[in-house]
């Protein structure tokens, strides 16, 4: 108690809030009701709700109104943070969830945005996942852990004054996460503008000019394939062959990879027939996502051997026309991925694109030199995205970092100055005591008799 800032005390959440307390309104009065998926996990955010009779939604759900703090009691939501604090509801009478636990302050002196800052701190949602209780996958945390966690509780105005300064930092913070969450969204918007540039040949150009390139020649995409096959039907398991087998999974955003790769055993004939050069070009043919069909992915020296599956199809290419990675690039471009959308779309359920229209795609295909350099000017820009991309997942902990050191600084008094003249908190929490041993007992309605 001695380290304790000036005026402040230390006392349970039961010693400054009710739990789960309950209200009785007449039935046709209109009411919010907060499922658990309208609960906010962002300090800040507001808490939405849907319109009910008081009379659907009074029973076997936890009731609040405005002023209290909700937040979630069963996993992940409790971990993921899902709090807020109420206001707003119609005729100030809500219900919701029964996974919520509702903390309503025991006096005006208790800041309820106070109370909403503990249950968002990495200490409390830590201690309570340590100590949930039930089945896995739906754990819930107990109600006498909450009654009995201890808090340390400042004057009744600097709870006020720390609510306040809690509110200007946070929406900073914000406001700051939302520009930064909106990067990569731009930076996939880049890429995408990068291979419209490339495959048109504006990536290239020395001026600005809406002219296409005169050295370039349009010809179908079979003119540069030197063999075009489907995958194997042979069926495939986890460590149940010599040979690996790529599969739709394996087809990422940034090339083929080997975290999910099954196995079978084949014949030294199939190998021959089917096995994967580096160069080659892989594609979904087949997928209930359009936007997946037609993916590609360059093979690498890492994947040179493996197999492949039928819903994928392998492209060769003629290396003394095209090169391999602009290929890539031009089957990703935003022009090819329209064309190949549109042929492979169906009402089926399953879209689908086969070997015949993958051959009579039209190919802008610009000399083998002029190739090799719009690759290497991809590449570049590429680089410089993914460079941004890695600073922006950093920028973003740092941001869940500095939220969490706020909070931190919040509960140990080092947020908002002392006040000399503020009442200690040890006054405040006796005077609750005393109000709570003189107010009246609730009595207990009995059930009528059938």
């Amino acid at each position: 108690m001695s380290e304790l800032p000036a005026g402040w005390s230390q006392a349970r959440i039961i010693d400054l809030a009710d739990i789960n307390p309950k209200q009785a309104f007449d039935d046709d009065l209109i009411a919010g009701f907060v499922p658990m998926s309208h609960a906010p996990t962002n300090f800040l955010d507001k808490l939405r709700f849907e319109q009910r009779p008081w009379g659907e939604i009074k029973k076997a759900y936890t009731n609040f109104k405005d002023g209290d703090v909700i937040f979630a009691k069963v996993t992940p939501c409790f971990e993921n943070g899902k709090a807020a604090f109420v206001e707003g509801l119609p005729n100030n009478i809500g219900a919701g969830s029964s996974e919520f636990y509702v903390l309503r302050p025991a006096s005006d002196e208790i800041s309820a945005k106070y109370l909403l800052a503990l249950v968002k701190t990495r200490d409390f949602l830590s201690s309570g996942a340590e100590n949930m209780t039930g089945a896995v996958g739906l754990r819930r945390v107990p109600k006498s852990f909450v009654e009995n966690y201890l808090i340390l509780v400042p004057p009744a105005a600097e709870q006020t004054r720390i609510a306040q300064k809690l509110d200007e930092l946070l929406a900073q913070i914000d406001t700051l996460k939302a520009r930064i969450d909106g990067i990569p969204a731009l930076l996939k918007r880049f890429r995408q503008s990068v291979l419209a540039a490339a495959v048109s040949g504006r990536l290239t150009i020395s001026k600005s000019t809406l002219e296409d390139p005169i050295d370039w020649q349009e010809l179908p995409f079979a003119s540069v394939i030197n063999d075009l096959r489907y995958g194997t039907a042979k069926k495939c398991d986890y460590n149940i062959g010599d040979t690996g087998v790529l599969r739709i999974p394996n087809i990422g955003e940034n090339g083929i990879t080997l975290d999910d790769l099954k196995s079978s055993n084949f014949t030294e004939q199939e190998k021959l027939k089917l096995s994967l050069r580096k160069d080659d070009i892989i594609l979904i043919r087949s997928n209930g996502s359009v936007d997946l069909v037609g993916k590609p992915a360059l093979v690498t020296h890492k994947e040179e051997g493996l197999l492949f599956a039928g819903y994928l199809i392998r492209i060769r290419l003629k290396t003394d026309q095209a090169v391999p990675q602009y290929i890539n690039y031009w089957l990703k471009s935003p022009i090819t991925r329209q064309i190949i959308e549109l042929m492979a779309r169906s009402t089926s359920g399953v879209n689908n694109i086969n070997s015949e229209e993958i051959k009579s795609l039209s190919l802008k295909l610009p000399p083998l030199e002029q190739q090799t350099e719009i690759v290497r000017r991809v590449e570049q820009l590429f680089a410089f995205a993914d460079q941004l991309e890695t600073k922006v997942t950093a920028a973003q902990s740092r941001i869940d970092q500095l939220t969490q050191s706020i909070l931190a600084k919040a509960f140990r008094g080092e947020l908002v100055p002392q006040d000399p003249n503020d009442e200690p908190a040890s006054v405040l929490l006796e005077r609750i005591k005393a109000q709570r041993a003189a107010a009246p007992k609730a009595k207990r309605s009995r059930k009528a008799s059938a």
